[in-house]
């Protein structure tokens, strides 16, 4: 289905408008005027892209201003962004690989964090061997903050159980959970409190965040060693301007993230419980496990996120609640999903 103008919460297509619960524009920020304003703002003061290396002996304040934010939003010592969230994990695993013995990744990964000759940390449910033996080595654990077909974060307590010869470095992809769990949208990252060595986060920005971009936050010593890579010193950074605005928006992520969990407050109280839609009042994402309801969602002119991940994956369904919906459009869906 191709649209000719940004699917907000209304898409208009072959002239027939429909209610829109899909993408990942979270917070809604694509089409907020007070968002649109700051971007172009800083468009006008800094250019529509700056092409140049981030070692450059000109160095721009709106990065420091943008990762700043950043690193207190998030909660981590230091930040630094990246032009998107895939490169952010690719620098992340390109440092890594010099410093570990050995890769594990919890569930189905996103292909950002996925490296050759990891294993998996659970085999029939049961922790990996290979975690428990005595044998001392650095390993590295890859997860995303929420799983695909989760609605909760990633349960990380089988840190504790890892043996204590292991010095362990987690990397979590928060680009399905920053700007939506946690007080404002925190995410995950300073919530995490296991015996590890180091803990980093990579997300895209593209998502709640509404600006293309990534960011990587971690212990200062970890950042300053990301910024030394030649990847990142021979690569332009994120556009300036969309740095600058990330904190220039700080109130207005407050505020749209408070809509969002208002909406699913009030999805929560008047969504019947069904096996065939899996739902958290904390999560924006409503997964249906029924490809029925997929097409009687569309009978009633409403359209949600359909796709596969790779080429021979099952179509993952899922409804997808932003802050710019309204209780008009929440109503109309429920009560689809509430039909027997």
């Amino acid at each position: 289905m191709i649209v000719e103008k940004f699917p907000d919460r209304i898409i208009e297509i072959d002239q027939k408008q429909y209610l829109y619960f899909g993408g990942t524009a979270y917070l809604g920020l694509p089409t907020n005027k007070q968002f649109q304003d700051l971007v172009v703002h800083n468009i006008l003061k800094w250019g529509t892209t700056y092409g140049s290396s981030r070692t450059a002996n000109i160095q721009l304040s709106a990065y420091d201003s943008g990762e700043t934010f950043l690193a207190s939003h998030i909660g981590s010592e230091s930040a630094v962004t990246i032009s998107s969230g895939m490169l952010a994990g690719k620098l992340v695993l390109e440092k890594l690989k010099k410093q570990t013995d050995s890769f594990f990744h919890l569930n189905e990964i996103h292909s950002a964090i996925q490296i050759e000759n990891s294993f998996p940390v659970f085999i029939n449910e049961k922790l990996n061997e290979r975690l428990l033996d005595s044998k001392p080595e650095k390993i590295t654990i890859l997860t995303d903050g929420v799983p695909s077909f989760q609605t909760e974060p990633a349960d990380l307590s089988f840190l504790k159980q890892i043996s204590n010869q292991k010095e362990i470095t987690l990397v979590v992809d928060e680009s399905h959970s920053l700007g939506i769990i946690g007080k404002n949208g925190s995410g995950i990252y300073a919530s995490i409190d296991f015996p590890i060595k180091r803990k980093i986060l990579v997300s895209s920005l593209g998502k709640a965040f509404g600006l293309t971009g990534g960011v990587i936050a971690s212990d200062s010593k970890f950042i300053n060693e990301i910024k030394e890579i030649e990847t990142f010193t021979s690569a332009a950074g994120m556009n300036p301007a969309f740095v600058q605005t990330l904190s220039d928006a700080s109130e207005i992520y407050k505020m749209q993230h408070q809509k969002l969990l208002d909406n699913l407050n009030y999805i929560n109280s008047i969504l019947i419980e069904n096996k065939h839609i899996k739902f958290n009042k904390s999560y924006p994402l409503i997964y249906l496990l029924s490809n029925e309801l997929v097409d009687k969602l569309k009978s009633e002119k409403i359209i949600i996120a359909s796709f596969k991940y790779t080429k021979d994956a099952e179509p993952l369904n899922r409804i997808v609640i932003t802050a710019n919906h309204l209780k008009e459009d929440l109503n109309k869906l429920i009560s689809v999903l509430n039909k027997k």
